[in-house]
């Protein structure tokens, strides 16, 4: 099983952070991360529509230029909002990066970003416009997002030609699990908290999971195994 540190895992520094992609590729395989396009055309590492939640500025990340962002600083630290060619400067080559897009119309400077890089790259989201932008563009490995209806999405996921789907950990059984597995998909979940679900997770076969907090995974006799 592969865990994925969610927003580089918020317990080890501001989420989308530079600080806290470090710190946590140096205890996790693989890094999740939330992307969106900032007012001057670049792709920058932000979760919400806006900035009042993470920063000291407010309003649309959308109409905020990259330099009103460098001007910001996340939470109490000295750390800003970076760009995604940033974060992938910053990670070893051998972390696996999962790129959540959070709205449409990334695509082709996706492709610009990660054409040359040398990590593993799985793209992310809960909108399947976004994820059929990428599949018309690129042949970059896919994963569906859902919280709910099964069924549904499973069947999007295969429209999509998606390698993996990332549904809600309270969405899994272990026959839903198996059943993905017959579909052809890898199965990551997130956000999952605390050692006993990841251990029925492992348990379950589950590929992947998606954590704020390394402890969750590596204090388990499985992962130190792995």
């Amino acid at each position: 099983m592969r865990a994925f540190a969610h927003r580089g895992c918020p317990a080890l520094g501001p989420e989308n952070t530079l600080s806290a992609f470090r710190a946590a590729a140096a205890r996790l395989p693989a890094i999740e991360l939330d992307v969106r396009r900032c007012a001057s055309g670049e792709l920058v590492v932000f979760h919400d529509e806006t900035l009042d939640r993470m920063t000291d500025g407010s309003g649309p990340v959308a109409e905020a230029t990259l330099s009103d962002l460098r001007k910001l600083r996340v939470g109490d630290t000295d750390e800003s909002v970076p760009t995604l060619a940033e974060v992938f400067d910053a990670l070893p080559e051998t972390a696996c990066v999962n790129v959540e897009l959070k709205e449409s119309g990334l695509a082709s400077d996706l492709d610009s970003v990660v054409a040359d890089v040398p990590n593993e790259v799985l793209v992310s989201s809960f909108d399947d416009d976004a994820l059929r932008e990428v599949r018309e563009t690129t042949d970059l490995a896919l994963a569906f997002l859902f919280a709910d209806d099964w069924d549904e999405s499973l069947e999007v996921a295969a429209k999509l030609d998606c390698t993996a789907i990332h549904p809600h950990y309270e969405l899994l059984s272990e026959a839903r699990t198996e059943a993905a597995h017959d579909a052809g998909f890898e199965v990551n979940t997130w956000t999952v908290p605390d050692n006993e679900t990841v251990e029925e997770l492992r348990e379950w076969g589950v590929d992947g999971v998606i954590v704020d907090d390394p402890a969750v995974v590596t204090q388990t006799a499985g992962e130190k195994e792995n």
